[in-house]
């Protein structure tokens, strides 16, 4: 399989960012060159919004991406240093370059741009394989996705196969009043499918604080996961009345990163 090397720094990782690395990664092995706090300051002229720990956190929960590397200080927009032979270097529309094109006629690389046609809608995750383990279900807005909901990913998928059901639209402004949600229900539940720790995403169909009624039978979930922000009477009850297992996690960033919040990041 080819090796596909993507440089840059990801500072506040969107969902158009996750459809480029789901489109590199057709490819080949996709390798990540992801940028020092230094060389984004050199590079943009400015600090970027969220340090090179965090950023590297969610890099290395995409599904798509099987290896990264942190870059030096000196890494150049439109160069590659040496990290390992890569045979196509892949850059979006926004960053192609004549430099990029130049380097790669002269290095003997494959170059590719992905298109805003490439990325073109939200297309859902496959589903990963299932382990056998308890089902976990998990449900949410997660409206502007962050290192917070990476972090419970991450610790409830310790716990079984984690299913996520994203509130569909209609739901989250009955519930949250206008202005809500901020991106659409397919978006959102791309964004969470895209994480390896998640074995599928999907959108809800109910009403109310149990909108995911419907996927959870579904689902056959063994497992109802929150953290204390959503934590329900109604939940409790309705792992009560169904059999459900009802797991309460704090909510706590990964050990050395900033706490987060979607309240708070709208202000970015």
């Amino acid at each position: 399989m080819k090796s596909v090397i993507v440089s840059a720094g990801f500072d506040n990782l969107t969902s158009r960012d996750m459809r480029f690395l789901e489109e590199a990664s057709k490819l080949g092995d996709l390798h990540v060159l992801l940028w020092s706090d230094e060389a984004i300051r050199r590079i943009t002229g400015a600090d970027p919004k969220f340090p090179l720990a965090e950023r590297e956190y969610f890099v290395q929960a995409v599904r798509y991406i099987a290896k990264h590397h942190i870059s030096d200080a000196s890494v150049e927009p439109d160069a590659l240093p040496e990290v390992g032979g890569a045979d196509i270097w892949c850059v979006d529309e926004k960053s192609a370059s004549a430099g990029k094109r130049a380097y790669c006629e002269a290095h003997g690389i494959e170059y590719r741009v992905i298109t805003a046609q490439d990325t073109a809608g939200y297309p859902a995750p496959a589903p990963l394989p299932p382990t056998g383990k308890k089902k976990v279900v998990v449900t949410g807005c997660y409206d502007w996705f962050h290192t917070g909901h990476v972090r419970f990913f991450e610790e409830v998928s310790e716990l079984g196969d984690l299913f996520v059901v994203v509130g569909h639209d209609e739901n989250i402004r009955l519930l949250k009043g206008d202005g809500h949600p901020m991106f659409k229900e397919d978006e959102r539940r791309y964004l969470a499918g895209s994480l390896r720790y998640v074995t599928q995403a999907l959108v809800s169909t109910g009403t109310g604080w149990m909108d995911a009624e419907p996927e959870i039978a579904k689902i056959q979930a063994d497992m109802y996961a929150v953290n204390e922000d959503g934590d329900k009477p109604e939940k409790r009850e309705f792992c009560e009345k169904h059999g459900l297992e009802y797991v309460v996690l704090k909510r706590t960033p990964k050990p050395g990163l900033t706490r987060r919040s979607s309240t708070d990041l709208r202000g970015f």
